[in-house]
């Protein structure tokens, strides 16, 4: 296993020492940092309650994080033609995970959903992983048919023989909110390999069919479908938790209450560490607090897609496609949270990136993290390819960011 990692070269390790992209990682790690205070302060009442320690979700939070960054560097020295190589390992193993979480016993059941495989101490999202598999797996199947993804139908389909079965696992969960987030990055994958606006338009139409009668079909869906709209009519019944956020976005006003101080994640807002974490922000931090975060955001997620136009630019398509999909599941997950939070969008438990808790979410985020470093450095230098034999002068002129 431990084959697969080049500690040298690699961002990590070369001639020019730590060679990163340090405004996209001083992004991440500012969100990873805001998150932590945003756990240890949304979490305290609640932990105290559980577990007689204030303190027991940022201590596991901490750990999660450390967990991370160490995911981080490890992807860091992984070539990228090596994920290239593994994507249809991935993609078992994506579809392995997604049946293994729905094996009682083996699944774990948490508010009526099987979304996490149980271990004695932490639990692993399998959903996590899976979305991150089928990037990497789409990016290579975009290099090796991408004249057949431009020029025919057949080429258009194929990936659906792949992307429903997994969608329907994800449902069976079910997981409506992680079907919604692969499939639209899946989309986005595509058009940007060059899919015709006609087949992609197509595609469009029949995702939002699809979506309608997803909806028609559990009651638990349209309920929640419709609260949104007006979630003041049931306050105390199914419009409950997204009511208690907008009384936190109220509450918060311009500069917000104060770090430490929220009222709603006193017993209020239910998920107030997890799903709802963002609502506590902006109670406490206000809405100046809220757009720096959204502006944080925003700025990590244009890094993101400018990295995979900077590998394309490099003629390295599939670490392109690949930084691309990244990006899009983040802005995904990010819209889907927010527009939850704030009542845009019906409730769906969806993490927000970085921020959650919650340590599979956590995890793999920081993993993409270095895997986009990673497709950073690659690019820049031309020299992350395994096809190239290295030597210590291929390190010795220092190359400068330039972006």
């Amino acid at each position: 296993m431990f084959g697969i990692i080049k500690p040298y070269p690699s961002p990590l390790i070369s001639g020019r020492g730590i060679d990163i992209d340090f405004a996209f990682l001083a992004g991440c790690l500012a969100l990873l940092g805001l998150g932590l205070v945003m756990i240890t302060s949304a979490s305290s009442e609640v932990a105290a309650v559980q577990s007689g320690n204030p303190l027991y979700h940022m201590i596991r939070h901490l750990v999660y994080v450390a967990i991370g960054l160490v995911a981080c560097g490890v992807t860091m020295m992984v070539p990228i033609a090596t994920w290239q190589r593994m994507g249809f390992m991935m993609l078992i193993g994506a579809f392995g995970l997604l049946v293994l979480v729905l094996v009682p016993g083996i699944g774990r059941e948490v508010n009526g959903s099987m979304r996490w495989i149980g271990f004695s101490f932490f639990n692993v999202q399998p959903s996590e992983i899976a979305k991150v598999f089928v990037v990497i797996y789409l990016a290579g199947y975009l290099v090796r048919r991408q004249t057949e993804v431009r020029e025919s139908w057949m080429g258009f389909f194929k990936p659906f023989i792949v992307l429903l079965p997994m969608a329907g696992l994800l449902l069976m969960e079910p997981d409506f909110g992680a079907t919604v987030v692969m499939m639209g990055a899946a989309a986005a994958m595509l058009f940007l390999g060059g899919v015709g606006l006609f087949r992609f338009s197509l595609m469009v139409v029949l995702a939002v069919v699809a979506v309608f009668v997803l909806v028609q079909a559990q009651p638990y869906r349209m309920a929640r479908l419709i609260t949104f709209t007006d979630p003041w009519s049931d306050q105390f019944g199914s419009g409950y938790q997204l009511t208690q956020a907008l009384i936190a976005f109220g509450r918060g006003e311009w500069l917000g209450v104060g770090l430490g101080n929220s009222v709603q994640k006193q017993f209020y807002l239910p998920e107030a560490h997890t799903d709802f974490v963002f609502s506590v922000l902006a109670e406490e931090l206000g809405v100046v607090g809220s757009l720096c975060t959204v502006a944080l955001f925003v700025f990590v997620t244009i890094r993101a897609l400018y990295i995979g136009l900077w590998a394309e630019k490099a003629k390295q398509f599939f670490a392109a496609y690949m930084a691309f999909g990244l990006a899009f599941l983040w802005i995904g997950q990010f819209l889907i949270n927010i527009g939850v939070n704030v009542g845009l969008l019906p409730t769906k438990g969806l993490t927000l990136p970085f921020l959650s808790y919650g340590g599979s979410s956590l995890v793999i985020c920081c993993a993409c993290v270095g895997l986009l470093l990673r497709i950073e450095w690659e690019s820049r230098t031309h020299l992350g390819s395994e096809e190239h034999e290295f030597k210590e002068s291929d390190f010795a002129e220092e190359t400068s960011h330039g972006r």
